[in-house]
Formats: structure tokens, C-alpha cells, sequence
């Protein structure tokens, strides 16, 4: 299993968020997660695709390689402003079922713009609709908090959750990642990839301590454990 982490800016200090996301990359981050909220699906407000245009250019390792957006939409309507985060340069975008009013076009309207599509389930949400659109997603990210804030902490039945949808992905035999957000730590990561996550954001778990390199690199000790 190939493990990625993705550190979520939301947690950033966001009066230096280019460095923010340089600093963070340096540190041994595989993707930078961009958590966009509208105030109307979850009671809270943060980027817009103009924040993730500004940020494109500073997603790169030091090398100069590319590092992935992977945009996570909790806004309702879906399309239009996907649309735009697709156009702005994010590399993945994921939106909850339950803002979409047909997920299967807002899937396609993410995939006609040349972007990987992704489905959210939160802690409380079944997980039915993933049956009919599993061949059309590169992505499933299981909340293991409510959304709409940093810094909650982790809710113990979304590892069930993860274990299903583990099961549904090796079932498809497609290659889709398997993402989880919300309260991982350093103590509790390797629950979350023996449950089957592969790819795993992390907030102020990472952002919130001074030296970023030590946190994900005690995260990718514990996966290798």
C-alpha cells in the first residue's frame, strides 16, 4: 500500500499561506488539502478558486516537482464552483452526495474539465449512492469528523465505515484512493490504515505544532510500523 499524507490548510496560518504551503511540502507532504466551505452546507467560511489559483504556483517541491490540490467542496450547489477550482488548478475534487443535486453529473462535470472526481460521506451518512457511481470516481474520503471545523476529534465508527468502503474498492478492482479527514494524529493513524485508508489529512495535528517535518515523519514511522 502506497500511503499518502495530506496535510489541510485549513489549520495554516493564513496571513502566509504560500509559505505555509512551501514549508509543509518541504516537510515531506505528498498532497496539499483545500478544504472549501460556503457558510450555506457547513457553518463556516474559507477559500475561494482565487486562493487556490494563488496557491498553484507554490505546490511544489523543492525540486520543482508538482505537488497535488486535492480540493474538497463542502458547498451546495456543486458544479459551478468545481468548474472554477478545476479551471484554478486542482489536481482532485471531492464533494458530498448529499450537496449534489445528481451526483453522477456533478461527477462528469468534474471529469470533463481532465480532473479526478471524488465522493465524501459523512460520519452519518450511508454509504448507497458509492454503489452506483464506484466506476466513475477516483476517490472516496470518509470524514471522521462533522465537517465544517478544524481541530475536532477523530469519531471512533468512521473505521467501520473505512473498512466498508475498503471492501467495496477491491471489489471494483479499480485503483481509487481511500482518504480519511478529520482528527488524525501521530496516535492514531495506523488504526485508521490497518481499517484500509491509504491517503490521510491532518490539520492541526501538523499545522499546529512547530516543526513539521517531525510530525509527518513520526506519522509515516507509524505507518510503517
Amino acid at each position: 500500500m502506497t500511503y499518502r499524507i495530506a496535510p489541510s490548510i485549513l489549520a495554516a496560518d493564513f496571513a502566509r499561506l504560500g509559505e505555509e504551503v512551501k514549508n509543509v511540502i518541504a516537510a515531506g507532504s505528498d498532497w496539499i488539502h483545500f478544504d472549501v466551505m460556503d457558510n450555506h452546507y457547513v457553518p463556516n467560511l474559507t477559500f475561494g478558486p482565487m486562493v487556490c489559483q494563488a496557491l498553484k504556483p507554490h505546490a511544489k517541491t523543492p525540486a520543482g516537482v508538482a505537488v497535488p490540490i486535492d480540493v474538497h467542496l463542502m458547498i451546495s450547489p456543486v458544479d459551478a464552483l468545481a468548474e472554477q477550482f478545476a479551471d484554478a488548478g486542482a489536481d482532485t475534487i471531492s464533494f458530498h452526495p448529499d450537496a449534489a443535486g445528481h451526483v453522477h453529473r456533478s461527477i462528469q462535470v468534474i471529469k470533463s474539465k481532465g480532473v479526478k472526481a471524488g465522493l465524501v460521506f459523512n460520519p452519518a451518512e450511508p454509504l448507497d449512492v458509492l454503489d452506483w457511481v464506484i466506476d466513475d470516481i477516483d476517490l472516496v474520503l470518509i470524514m471522521s469528523v462533522n465537517p465544517g471545523f478544524g481541530g475536532q476529534s477523530f469519531i471512533d465508527s468512521a473505521l467501520r465505515k473505512i473498512e466498508d468502503v475498503r471492501r467495496r474498492i477491491t471489489a471494483s478492482g479499480k485503483d481509487i484512493r481511500l482518504e480519511v479527514d478529520g482528527g488524525i494524529k501521530v496516535d492514531n493513524i495506523r488504526r485508521a490504515a490497518d481499517a484500509g485508508a491509504d491517503t490521510f489529512v491532518a490539520g492541526s495535528a501538523i499545522f499546529g505544532k512547530p516543526d513539521y517535518k517531525s510530525v509527518i515523519d513520526a506519522m509515516r514511522a507509524q505507518l510503517a510500523a
